[in-house]
């Protein structure tokens, strides 16, 4: 396999999101929760985006949801991904009532619609990132 000409643009495990980077590399998505008001908060946050409060705890959550939206690129956004054209991106619904941006993958682009179940996979992306992607969600 050749290496690319471009680097694959990843997220940085650091700072506030730093938790939430790390549960995914465990294959698990956790967020952080408002203990005054309740409010699951994404994206990962020190504060509550609803109330302000600054008392927020982490917990794991589902990861089964829907397909609130999506869009089929087909005009790469960096060169990284020009040979993965057309693709999939979504904004994912999950059960626990947060949204969150995605790629989808498993299925055909034709085949996506709103509404569709669906269950997260995870991709190694580098030694140190992996990836939240989500896929249809099996029977």
């Amino acid at each position: 396999m050749s290496t690319p000409a471009f680097p694959r643009p990843l997220p940085r495990v650091e700072g506030d999101a730093a938790p939430f980077w790390k549960a995914v590399a465990a294959h698990r998505i956790e967020l952080p929760r408002c203990t005054a008001c309740g409010t699951l908060i994404f994206y990962p946050r020190t504060f509550c985006t609803r109330c302000h409060s600054r008392e927020v705890r982490w917990e794991e959550i589902s990861g089964a949801g829907r397909v609130y939206t999506f869009s089929v690129v087909h005009r790469a956004t960096h060169p990284w991904f020009m040979d993965k054209t057309p693709y999939v991106y979504a904004i994912v619904e999950l059960e626990a009532g947060v949204r969150l941006p995605t790629m989808l993958v498993g299925c055909a682009t034709e085949d996506v619609s709103v509404g569709m179940p669906v269950e997260p996979v995870f991709e190694r992306a580098s030694d140190d990132v992996v990836l939240l992607h989500f896929r249809p969600r099996s029977a």
